[in-house]
Order: structure tokens, then sequence, then C-alpha cells
């Protein structure tokens, strides 16, 4: 008759239970099922054999990161190792563990078989629902506070060594990016219909929205305008005929006079989409820096924006990475797609890379056949920043090189390079690259161990 242990991890230590007559409870799930919320009728059943304690947070930090790896760590090793019967016996056991790589690295260091089914999920409930009356000297509020302890380090840690932590920023940069365009315009429809009332004329005169606001910031009240505004109205629009173009407009307008209040309250709203505009050109400029760092190689193929998008889209580099080119292709015309397949008509060219300029450049015959080769080379691109250890734009140079030359080629037929010498030819000057960089420093440690010495010499002399 096979002897059932059932092996439950803890914030607290780790504990062996044997399960009494296994395999009648196998038979009666239903009747196990109940048991566990009842403690008497759980006692029956469940016996403990072993309790191990953890000795610190650090230690109890390292063994639960290592099993939520599948790895065996080396305390429930020597844990499992005295607590267990002898290896002999072994063939007549089951060990029961709620994770089965756990279970599969245990069956393998230990020899003894492992189970995470049937009943032994039901027997772990019950245990998780009473272990601070299964084990002496352990009480609820002792329990929590070792799960919350142990919860809030495991996440920290988690966030700590996450891949995609430096994805998440550009994800939500680009998000903010296109939310900010859309408040954007919408307050500069609403500064241009509202200010239009007192000065329809600055309207035609200066169409950028961000200049607009900013010259209604600045004007106020057009008749208040005269040939000394004539110089800090050219700084603002950055144009001396339009600047005087203003001035003479506002001394023959058509708009209506307006109360000082009307005209506190537009300047004030003015103030704030000039804010705004600002705060964008600042989130564009830390997307570049951000996607220069992270994908140096995918912002170099097709900018920042569109890769930010693609990675977006994708939910992180990583996953980016591991999608096929002709997923990448089609990124974000998943309607379109579904939409195609239902109706048998024909398939979408592009997504997202649609706003790359390689697509616009291309004439109409040759969009679907460029959009499939620079899909292939953000592919490769995405790629090689995600898994490459040093990050350099190299690689992305040439990439986009390729596709300059590709388009080159559907126009006057030119015969492009093999990628395999591209390919070469790029990992030839990244490690060239490397090489230069590793010489550049060995002087500085030199010249670092000099003043060392120099340093420790003079000690001595004192």
């Amino acid at each position: 008759m096979s002897k059932l242990f059932v092996l439950y991890e803890h914030s607290a230590g780790f504990a062996l239970f044997r399960v009494s007559e296994f395999e009648e409870l196998a038979a009666f799930l239903p009747q196990v099922e109940e048991s566990v919320t009842d403690l008497q009728r759980f006692n029956s059943v469940v016996t403990l054999i072993s309790f191990q304690p953890f000795k610190s947070a650090v230690l109890a930090l390292e063994n639960i990161n290592a099993i939520s790896e599948g790895i065996l760590p080396e305390d429930l090793n020597l844990f499992l190792e005295g607590a267990l019967p002898k290896r002999k016996k072994r063939n007549k056991c089951t060990l029961g563990v709620l994770d089965p790589k756990l279970g599969a690295a245990i069956s393998e260091a230990l020899e003894i078989p492992c189970s995470h089914t049937g009943v032994v999920p039901e027997v772990l409930r019950g245990i998780r629902h009473h272990f601070h009356s299964l084990i002496k000297g352990l009480t609820l509020k002792a329990c929590s506070v070792a799960q919350l302890g142990l919860g809030h380090s495991y996440s920290r840690a988690r966030v700590k060594f996450n891949v995609h932590r430096v994805d998440n920023m550009i994800i939500q940069s680009i998000a903010l990016l296109d939310q900010l365009d859309k408040d954007i315009n919408t307050f500069s429809m609403r500064i241009r219909e509202w200010y239009s009332y007192h000065f329809p004329e600055l309207v035609s005169i200066v169409p950028d929205n961000h200049l607009y606001a900013k010259c209604a910031e600045y004007i106020k009240d057009r008749k208040s305008l005269t040939a000394e505004s004539l110089e800090p109205l050219t700084e603002i629009i950055g144009d001396s005929e339009k600047a005087q173009a203003v001035l003479d407009a506002s001394k023959m307008s058509m708009g209506m006079d307006i109360s000082p209040v009307d005209l506190i309250n537009i300047q004030m709203f003015a103030v704030r989409v000039v804010a705004l505009g600002t705060y964008r050109k600042q989130i564009s400029h830390y997307l570049h820096t951000k996607m220069s760092s992270v994908a140096p190689n995918l912002t170099t193929l097709v900018g920042d924006q569109v890769g930010a998008r693609l990675i977006s889209k994708a939910g992180s580099l990583t996953s980016l990475a591991k999608y096929p080119a002709s997923t990448l292709q089609i990124l974000g015309a998943e309607k379109a797609l579904f939409r195609a397949l239902k109706t048998r008509s024909k398939t979408p060219k592009y997504g997202l890379l649609y706003h790359s300029t390689f697509i616009g450049r291309a004439g109409l015959k040759n969009k679907g056949r460029i959009s499939r080769y620079l899909a292939n080379k953000c592919s490769i691109a995405s790629r090689i920043d995600c898994f490459s250890e040093n990050q350099t734009t190299i690689f992305g140079e040439k990439l986009r090189q390729q596709v300059e030359d590709r388009l080159k080629f559907y126009e006057t037929g030119d015969i492009p390079a093999k990628n395999i010498d591209v390919m070469k030819q790029a990992i030839d000057e990244v490690a060239l690259a490397s090489q230069e960089q590793v010489d550049d420093e060995e002087p500085k440690k030199k010249k670092k161990k000099k003043k060392k010495n120099k340093q420790e010499v003079e000690a001595m002399e004192e």
C-alpha cells in the first residue's frame, strides 16, 4: 500500500504531512472536500511529520524565489532528505506538491514520485486553511505577518528583476503622448473658437495651434497692441511679416469687444494649453531617450514613435521579439484582418508600420512588398535589441540602409546587397567598436592604479 506525503511551502517555513488511507481518500474525493473546512475531521486525515522554520526573511525570500522558478533549493533538499523515508523505501511513497515544475525537480533529485493531481490539491487547500492550528506555537496573527512580509519582499524582488520594467515606461509614455495629442487638439479648437469672437483674423494669420495659444496669451485685448508689441510678437511667431500682419489686423478687426473678466479667463485657458504643448514636447523627448536606450536598433530603423507603438501593442519588447514578421506586419490592423477573413476579401498589407516613412515613399504597387520587407527587418532589430548584451545602433543603421536599397531596387532595378553579407559587416563593426572601447578603458584603469599606488606610497612615508 503506497504512502502519500504532502509538501507545503509556507512563508514561515517548510512542512511535510502524511495523509492517512491515501487510496481510500482518492476514491472518496467529495468527502475530502467537505472535511477541508472542519479541523477535527481534517486532523484525522493529515498528520504533521516535520516542520522546518526559516531562520531569516532573506532566507525565506531566496527559497521562495527558487521555488517559483521550479528550482529545488538546498534547504528544501536537506529538509526532505531528512524527513522522508530512506531511499530504498521511497518507491512505495508518493510526494504531493502544488507546482508540477517543483515536483519534477524533487523527483529527479530525491528519486521519489511526485503528484499534483487527484486528492493532493484538496489536501493542500485544507493545510493552507488550518496551517496555524496544525503547527504548535504558530498563531494566526504570526502567519498573516509572515505572509505579508514575504509577499512584499517577493513582489519587490520580482519588480526589480522584471525584464519588462523599462518597456512599461515606454508603453505608458506613448499612451500619454497619444492622449495629450487628442487633448491639445480639442483645447486648441476651443480656444480658437473662444478667442475668435474678439480677434477672428488671428486664425488665418497664425494657423499653428501652439503658436495661436501663445499669441492669445500675449495679446489679450487686441486694442492694447502697439508698435512696441511687434518685437515680442516676432519672438513668439518667429516671423516678422506675420507679426506685422497681426498688428495691422488688430487695428481694423471685425471682432466684438469682450469684458476684462472674459479676457482673463481666456488668458488663463491659453496658459494651460501652452503648458500642455510644452509638456508634450518634454514627453516626446523623454520617449526618444528611453527608446534609444531600450531599443536603439528598432528606433534607428522606424523611429521612436512607431517603435514605441509596436512595443505597446505587443505588450513588451520580449513579446515583440517573439512575434514572426508576418504578425508584426499587420500589428494594429487586427479588426481589418478578421473582417477580411470573415468576408473572404483581401487581407490588410500593414498596420502600425503604415506610419513609417518607407511606406509613404513607396509606390502604390510596392507598398505591400516594402511593408513585408520592413516587417522582416523590424523583427530582426527587435530580437537584437531584446537579446543582445551590448546596446548598439550599428545593426539598425545597416537594416535601415537595406530598406533604402530595397526601395531603390523597386524604382530603378539596382540589385541590393545580400542580407548575410550586410549582417557579417555589421558584426565586424560591432566587434571593432567593442575592442576600441576596451582599449580606451585600459589606460584609465592604469591611471587609477598609479594614483592608488602613489597614495599608498605617500601614506607609508607619512
